[in-house]
């Protein structure tokens, strides 16, 4: 029973915070986050009625997708490579998370034109200048963005970031605002809505919402620790 207890408590911590940010119930998203974890563990989620889950590595998900019910929702979330977005696109993920660069967003947009569907992205900022971090600057996304809205076959859903990791969940509340100002002077800017805010993970998803997530990435909390050993990463 450690997964559904986890997913209640979980739950419940982000309607508190909604209530305390003066959001509607249900206004934010919960994706379970089963990298390195089987699909035995994933069906134990599922039959708490999770069904929105995401994955780093397009090989891992594409092993686990086959194998769980169809009416699972599917994200990715780590670093995406040129080469593998058309199978990535095949795939079937709702949304890809993690475009962190003009070239890939081309990519995509490309790709997707031959297959004859939507890419629907998310754009990808390092609000903290990391230089070990993969993503946009917050100034590239505004200097870009005129090319980023004008790709075909791209649906620009929002934005995503993984702030510099903090002991105190509070030290990531200025990298979340960072996001979301972005956000709102993006859609000024029009003409996308840009719905989606996807910040937050297991130790600060709480502080997120406050600050205007509708996507927290909780993984650990709900299923555990990682082994990375497991023969699943890789």
């Amino acid at each position: 029973m450690y997964i559904q207890d986890q997913l209640q408590e979980i739950k419940a911590n982000i309607a508190a915070a909604e209530l305390r940010a003066g959001r509607p119930a249900g206004s934010v998203k919960l994706l379970a986050v089963s990298k390195t974890f089987p699909v035995e563990d994933i069906m134990q989620a599922y039959a708490d009625g999770q069904r929105l889950f995401g994955e780093n590595r397009l090989q891992e998900a594409m092993g686990k997708m086959p194998e769980m019910p169809s009416d699972c929702e599917w994200h990715l979330i780590g670093p995406l490579q040129r080469n593998k977005v058309r199978k990535a696109l095949e795939q079937g993920f709702g949304l890809l998370q993690a475009v962190d660069s003009l070239r890939l967003a081309e990519a995509v947009s490309r790709i997707a034109g031959e297959l004859g569907c939507t890419g629907r992205i998310l754009l990808e900022v390092n609000v903290d200048a990391e230089e070990s971090k993969h993503g946009f600057t917050p100034q590239e996304v505004q200097e870009l963005w005129p090319q980023l809205v004008a790709l075909p076959n791209l649906e620009i859903c929002g934005l995503m970031c993984i702030p510099a990791p903090t002991e105190d969940p509070e030290g990531a509340r200025p990298a979340f605002r960072t996001l979301r100002a972005l956000a709102e002077l993006l859609r000024a800017r029009g003409p996308l809505p840009l719905p989606e805010l996807s910040m937050g993970m297991s130790h600060d998803y709480a502080v997120a919402v406050e600050e205007g997530a509708t996507i927290v990435r909780v993984g650990s909390a709900i299923f555990g620790k990682r082994d990375y050993g497991s023969p699943l990463v890789g």
